[in-house]
């Protein structure tokens, strides 16, 4: 009956519900059954005791308090009334009715609190009263209270007893709030304190107290610690000053090669252009934006604008990458050994003896033409490199090149003619170029021979020999025999052992040029000495002016290699042009690199030579006129290698008088060809072959114009008949005359014979006692005569042009296809041309 009652009354209940408070039961009803139904759920049953309260699956309800929802609602309430509140209240200012500021801010304070503030800052106060008045109990003698107060301390109602009701915070001076409890001594504090003005800062003053504390810190004694803290300073703030005024210094000076162009002479002093030209203009050279300056304008203009001129050397200024090496990277070498000494004193007799072979008979006149380099092995295995050196004076430069490369020198003298010029010019270079000497006493088998006297002429000079006390090794040896050649050879080795000499193979070879040539069938041929790391077929190689990429490499033997180490000489094929001798030689990375270092020496070399070169002037001319007959000589000279063409002009120059002028206007390395004649054509000049011949087109044209060649094998004949045309001896003289010349078309090898050479007669006509000489590439290869001449099967006294014979040339049998043999006669002519 009950449960009926209740229904009806929810259905009552329900009817005066409105729509809205329907649909908040429906809601609440599905959170109540969905409540149920995730408790019904059994997710897991463990085994201690249910917690109590209401629960919800991932998620605990703690109980809420009901004071702090209570407190929020009064909060916010509070906050309401509080922004309604707090506002500043205007008093009304009566003359009658004084107004207590203190006891307003007061009021002011209680009617801002709430009542549960108050009662907390009430019971806070009273707390803290009861907290000072037993201190003051327990110190009853220590403090003393004074009965007599000041006006405003009697204003100033300070809470005494927690009877008195709590006071809120009071602003004394500037708003600053404190609380009552403290107001009794910060009463105190503020009337016992004066105000004062502030000073003013008097800057005499404050220099004044500097100064005293300066003088205070000075005054003192030093310790060792100070002392040696500033002397360190002082040295560091030297040593500073140095080294600015030094970057100052280096900048004021210019590093310059010789010859740089008026655009890099502004460019580095960072002048304008035009204040260059115009300091030119003072001295008098009208110069344009491109155009080189001498050392000497350079350093006058550099003066004007403050400046130094250092002129460095191309290869200085290029900066090759030549880096020290690594101690762990070095291994021994061989030393280069260079032979020098007097005509004729038998230098390349002993390297003859040295090498095992046959070099004298190849060498025209008993002198050697130019540097040769031989690598030697001896008997222990140790090998070393040999540097063979002319001894005829117009060699000078050459002598000089080779001590400067060698590592030790053996000076060869004849034990039967002694000390001579060429000896003392030697012994000079080796001083010059500080390598160790060791002295080779030759030819002691001749009857005449006296080694004492040698040693005795050798003391003179400041050469002490060891056998007379000195520190130079000497060795008295034979040649031609071989006699105390090993005891020698010991000596030198000796030496080089002293200088412990080390090379790295890892590295990039660098060396010297020793000769160039040009071969008409290989082009320019050059041989090089390492000094030091490895060249290989491929490499890019600059030497002096001209560059290019190895392609063929040749030892001493003429045998092919592939690589070329330390102190080892070779012959090498790719140069576009002849290097002198002397030169060095670098293998570069980068083939653009060494194209644009080639370039700049060739422009700088040109140039050299332009202003180096000396021409005659109108008025020496003149002069010379007045004086008598003035001739000028001409000359051309061309030669098989660079070394002894540089050697033929120097000697050709040097027999210059006052009479006659000698000039050499062209020379070059190679075969005289037609345009060597063209040019003496031009210049009425004397074309001079030294080693080489003159190319058959060449030939007809100097016949044609009338130009004169001479051909010389020996630099003595060369330098002789020179002297004999300027002082008019030259009257009667032996000539070659060419009478035909052949081309070698087959070769064929007969047993007791020897080889055959089918030839055809291109020019002239061939006899049976006519010489020869065998000609390939341009360069005379021998020398002789005629061992027969044949056509076909029968032997004939001379061959026309335009048929075929066959020859064989006596004691010569190295023919190749292609060579020229031409066939001459000598004859007796009158000399008309000088």
């Amino acid at each position: 009956m009950i449960k009926i009652l209740d229904d009806k009354n929810t259905l009552k209940k329900e009817e005066n519900i409105s729509s809205e408070e329907k649909k908040e039961l429906i809601v609440k009803d599905e959170r109540t059954l969905s409540q149920k139904q995730l408790d019904n759920l059994k997710i897991f049953k463990p085994n201690v005791k249910k917690l109590v309260g209401t629960k919800v699956v991932g998620k605990i309800e703690l109980p809420i308090r009901i004071d702090r929802k209570k407190k929020s609602k009064t909060s916010d309430k509070n906050r309401k009334n509080n922004n309604s509140q707090r506002k500043r209240k205007r008093i009304v200012y009566n003359k009658n009715k004084p107004i207590n500021i203190n006891r307003e801010r007061k009021e002011a304070g209680k009617r801002d609190k709430t009542k549960d503030e108050q009662k907390k800052d009430n019971r806070r106060n009273f707390n803290k009263v009861k907290d000072t008045k037993t201190k003051d109990t327990k110190t009853k003698n220590t403090r003393v209270v004074n009965d007599t107060k000041t006006k405003d301390q009697k204003k100033t109602n300070l809470p005494q007893t927690h009877n008195k009701k709590p006071q809120s915070r009071i602003s004394l001076r500037g708003g600053s709030n404190i609380r009552p409890q403290n107001q009794r001594n910060v009463a105190k504090r503020w009337q016992n304190k004066k105000f004062l003005p502030k000073p003013e800062i008097v800057q005499e003053d404050v220099n004044k107290q500097i100064r005293e504390t300066l003088a205070k810190l000075t005054t003192g004694k030093k310790t060792k610690t100070s002392k040696y803290k500033t002397s360190k300073r002082e040295f560091a703030r030297k040593k500073r000053e140095k080294e600015i005024e030094k970057r100052e210094k280096e900048k004021r000076i210019l590093k310059v090669t010789e010859f740089i162009s008026v655009n890099e002479f502004a460019s580095m002093m960072s002048i304008g252009i035009d204040k260059i030209i115009a300091s030119c203009m003072n001295l008098g050279l009208f110069v344009s934006i491109n155009q080189r300056l001498d050392s000497d304008t350079l350093t006058l203009i550099a003066e004007e604008f403050g400046y130094k001129v250092e002129l460095v050397s191309l290869e200085l200024q290029e900066n090759l990458g030549l880096k020290k090496d690594k101690e762990e990277d070095l291994i021994a070498r061989a030393p280069i050994v260079t032979v020098m000494g007097h005509v004729d004193h038998g230098k390349t007799s002993l390297l003859d003896y040295v090498r095992n072979t046959n070099v004298i008979a190849g060498e025209a006149g008993g002198i050697t033409q130019h540097i040769g380099a031989y690598n030697v092995t001896m008997d222990d295995g140790r090998k070393i490199t040999f540097l063979d050196t002319p001894g005829h004076k117009a060699f000078t430069a050459m002598r000089a090149r080779g001590a400067k490369v060698t590592d030790v020198v053996i000076i060869v003298v004849s034990a039967d003619d002694g000390v001579m010029p060429r000896t003392v010019e030697a012994i000079n270079h080796a001083k010059a170029a500080g390598v160790p000497i060791v002295f080779a006493i030759n030819k002691i088998d001749k009857p005449g021979a006296n080694p004492e006297k040698i040693k005795e002429e050798l003391a003179k000079m400041d050469m002490l020999v060891e056998d007379w006390g000195g520190k130079y090794q000497s060795q008295e040896i034979s040649a031609k025999f071989g006699k105390n050649i090993d005891e020698l050879l010991e000596k030198v080795i000796f030496e080089a052992d002293l200088l412990n000499l080390k090379s790295n193979p890892k590295r990039l070879g660098y060396g010297s040029v020793l000769e160039s040539s040009l071969d008409k069938g290989r082009g320019y041929v050059t041989t090089l000495l390492v000094e030091n790391g490895n060249i290989n077929i491929g490499d890019v190689i600059l030497a002096g002016p001209y560059t290019g990429r190895i392609k063929a490499m040749y030892n001493e033997r003429n045998q092919k290699v592939k690589k070329a180490g330390p102190s080892t000489p070779v012959l090498v094929l790719g140069l576009n042009g002849a290097p002198s001798a002397g030169d060095n030689f670098n293998i570069m990375k980068v083939e653009r690199e060494a194209k644009e270092i080639a370039n700049k020496r060739e422009q700088l070399q040109r140039e050299q030579n332009r202003r180096t070169q000396k021409h005659i002037t109108l008025d020496e001319i003149g002069r010379r006129i007045a004086i008598g007959d003035f001739k000028e000589l001409n000359l051309i000279v061309k030669g098989d290698v660079d070394g002894s063409i540089e050697a033929l002009a120097d000697s050709l120059i040097k027999k210059s008088t006052e009479k006659i002028q000698v000039n050499v206007i062209h020379k070059a390395v190679g075969q005289i060809s037609e345009s060597d004649v063209m040019l003496a054509t031009a210049s009425n000049a004397i074309i001079i072959g030294f080693q080489v011949r003159i190319s058959q087109g060449a030939r007809k044209i100097a016949e044609k114009e009338n130009i004169d060649y001479r051909l010389y094998s020996i630099i003595y004949d060369a330098v002789k008949d020179l002297e004999d045309a300027m002082l008019g001896m030259l009257k009667v003289e032996h000539k070659e005359v060419v009478i035909a010349t052949l081309e070698i078309r087959e070769t064929f090898k007969i047993s007791k014979v020897g080889t055959i050479a089918g030839c055809l007669v291109k020019d002239g006509k061939i006899a049976r006692n006519s010489e020869i000489r065998l000609i390939r590439d341009g360069i005379v290869v021998y020398t002789g005569s005629l061992g027969s001449l044949k056509r076909f099967k029968d032997d004939v006294k001379e061959v026309q042009k335009g048929y075929e014979c066959g020859l064989n040339i006596e004691n010569f049998n190295d023919v190749k296809n292609g060579d020229i043999v031409e066939a001459f006669e000598k004859v007796e002519i009158k000399n008309t041309s000088l």
